[in-house]
């Protein structure tokens, strides 16, 4: 009787292990990263990662006013170079809750669609182009505009049409309609 107890009882433990770990390799699919607290799943569209991201609530909370949702959930594919909240905060005092504001949507349109190039390029891809222009690569924007990405030291780098600099820390953050890069610093249009 005795025997037979520990044996279901060893029995469960070992359906609990195996389980649990059956469990948590299903949930952090293969090319999981984390992005401001919540895993990135590469079979999720950028819109349904992005909002998980603890870091990205005012560039979801933009994409939202700027009726952009819809567009990051199709297909794409899309290479977007996504701000953290952080990012927003160095814009001066006001400019985001102007933004977002509805009579300033079509302004808000255009940072946003700033950000994000038609196609999928990861860092390696992005590198390779830089190396290829001598040290810089200007991309197209959804908005027409051009970005050019460089190189600072090992740090890939955007620098918008005004100068401004913001710096890729995290990169290849693979989604099933595109690739996010998290950026540091808010890049504008001319505007």
């Amino acid at each position: 009787m005795k025997t037979k107890s520990i044996i279901s009882t060893l029995a469960l433990a070992v359906t609990l292990i195996f389980g649990s770990t059956v469990m948590a390799q299903s949930k952090m699919e293969k090319g999981t990263k984390m992005v401001g607290g919540a895993e990135m799943y590469p079979s999720k569209d950028i819109v349904s990662n992005a909002v998980n991201s603890k870091d990205h609530t005012t560039l979801v909370a933009a994409v939202k006013a700027a009726e952009l949702v819809e567009t990051l959930q199709s297909d794409g594919p899309f290479t977007v170079f996504a701000p953290t909240n952080a990012a927003f905060n160095k814009l001066p005092k006001g400019t985001v809750e102007t933004l977002l504001k509805p009579e300033n949507k079509e302004k808000l349109q255009a940072v946003l669609t700033y950000h994000v190039i038609a196609g999928k390029y990861s860092g390696k891809a992005i590198m390779k182009a830089i190396k290829k222009g001598d040290g810089k690569a200007t991309f197209k924007t959804v908005n027409g505009a051009s970005l050019t990405a460089m190189m600072d030291g090992k740090m890939l780098v955007l620098m918008d049409g005004s100068g401004n600099k913001s710096m890729v820390t995290i990169a290849d953050v693979n989604q099933s309609n595109g690739v996010i890069h998290v950026v540091d610093t808010v890049v504008l249009p001319g505007m």
